[in-house]
């Protein structure tokens, strides 16, 4: 009895563990690039983050740099900055104005808030990939 019990438990926590933990929808445009970054807000690059609604691009990470954003010092974002509609390409890669990122490719409107991730005008379409961050003191970690 105790080994039925023992192989039942150990079933429910092999399904319940995800092999992907990743936020991306299985969307077939975008990889799941490795990101691990670790921002020290002392540092002058990275000061426009102690400011909620200030926000930082890194393009060193992610597959067309990354947009971090500052809510309200409490909750942050990480977003990626490719078009999540999109294959990634020149055009792919959006401007950030505030909280929308837009996607300059030709006869394109997408456009998404950074905050929610979300396409602004259809939600049926991808929403941006976002990354995991967590605020320490005065150090912000970003990883997927």
């Amino acid at each position: 009895m105790k080994k039925i019990v023992v192989v039942l438990l150990m079933g429910m926590f092999i399904i319940s563990c995800s092999s992907s933990d990743d936020n991306n929808n299985n969307n077939p445009y975008l990889l799941d690039p490795l990101v691990s970054l670790n921002l020290n807000l002392n540092l002058p690059e990275y000061n426009a983050l102690k400011f909620p609604g200030s926000s930082i691009f890194i393009t060193q990470q992610g597959v067309k740099g990354i947009v971090i954003y500052n809510v309200n010092n409490e909750i942050y974002t990480a977003s990626e900055l490719s078009d999540p509609n999109h294959t990634p390409s020149d055009c792919s890669s959006m401007s950030i104005t505030g909280i929308i990122a837009t996607c300059p490719c030709p006869d394109d409107d997408h456009e998404y808030d950074i905050v929610t991730g979300k396409h602004r005008t259809d939600e049926t379409l991808y929403p941006i990939q976002q990354y995991r961050i967590e605020r320490n003191g005065d150090n912000i970690f970003v990883s997927n």
